[in-house]
């Protein structure tokens, strides 16, 4: 078994605190590993993975997937406690940069999202988000491809907080054109922008290829609202793509939100796109 398919994604360095916490669970595991009597090869073929696996995530230097703390709870008699440590590393498990941004759209009452390059990662499906991350050049291992895929989805549950947040989305129509993963990965992309667009709180938008002005040419737009009234902001094209939070950046970039969106067709005719879309794929 190679290490990409063993049970664990590498430990980011840069991560301070998803260090500390994957170095406890790590601590933990050997501590009851040990209290039992039980040597890490045997442990190892207990669990089904090799012993050099058993060292790397008792040392903190592998974060374990969420299904092997339950095995391990399971051989190690720990009577729940081993399984209780999901809950901390479900909080570390996905990308600092992502994990910060989870966090961040949790909080939002309003977010407004433009993508010129992409369909939304919040927008995509499963099979759609995994296709786009083994695209990438250079090419993500096969670990890191199901870190990135876990990560991208966990962000969906953004849809289903009570209350939900309004969620805003410009697309362009050449993404919802191109058969990325296939054809058939395509129709089911275009069936679920479809059914998202049907909720009460999302505004889904397309930009036509046809419009002779476009306000969304510098790149990507993202504000978050929050029930403060504070705001955060991001765009490639203000402050360097680093997110902001002075009023005259946020000012811009809603600016150049609010005409992107006047220049896209309105909610009500970018479904009646889509559905055309479809029934032509």
């Amino acid at each position: 078994m190679s290490e990409e398919e063993e049970p664990g994604w590498e430990v980011d360095p840069d991560d301070a605190w998803g260090v500390a916490v994957i170095a406890m669970v790590g601590r933990q595991l050997k501590l009851r590993r040990e209290a039992v009597g039980m040597r890490a090869a045997d442990f190892g073929r207990a669990m089904g993975y090799s012993e050099d696996m058993v060292y790397k995530l008792e040392s903190g230097k592998r974060i374990p997937r969420l299904e092997y703390l339950d095995k391990a709870d399971t051989v190690l008699k720990a009577g729940g406690l081993i399984a209780a440590m999901k809950e901390d590393v479900e909080k570390v498990r996905y990308p600092k940069k992502v994990r910060a941004l989870a966090e961040v759209e949790a909080k939002a009452v309003e977010i407004q999202l433009y993508d010129p390059l992409n369909i939304h990662g919040l927008l995509q499906t499963p099979e759609y988000a995994r296709a786009l991350l083994v695209m990438r050049r250079p090419a993500y291992t096969e670990a890191e491809v199901e870190r990135f895929f876990a990560a991208r989805m966990a962000r969906k549950s953004v849809f289903e907080r009570d209350p939900a947040p309004e969620v805003g989305f410009v697309l362009e129509e050449w993404t919802l054109r191109r058969p990325l993963g296939g054809r058939t990965q395509l129709r089911r992309q275009l069936e679920h922008l479809l059914a998202v667009a049907q909720l009460r709180n999302v505004e889904l938008q397309v930009m036509p290829m046809d419009r002779e002005e476009h306000a969304g040419l510098a790149g990507g737009i993202e504000v978050l609202k929050f029930a403060d009234g504070s705001a955060v902001g991001r765009s490639p094209a203000v402050a360097n793509g680093r997110t902001v939070e002075e009023p005259k950046h946020l000012r811009i970039l809603e600016l150049r939100y609010g005409i992107i969106r006047a220049q896209a067709l309105t909610p009500r005719e970018s479904t009646s796109f889509i559905e055309e879309l479809l029934g032509a794929t």
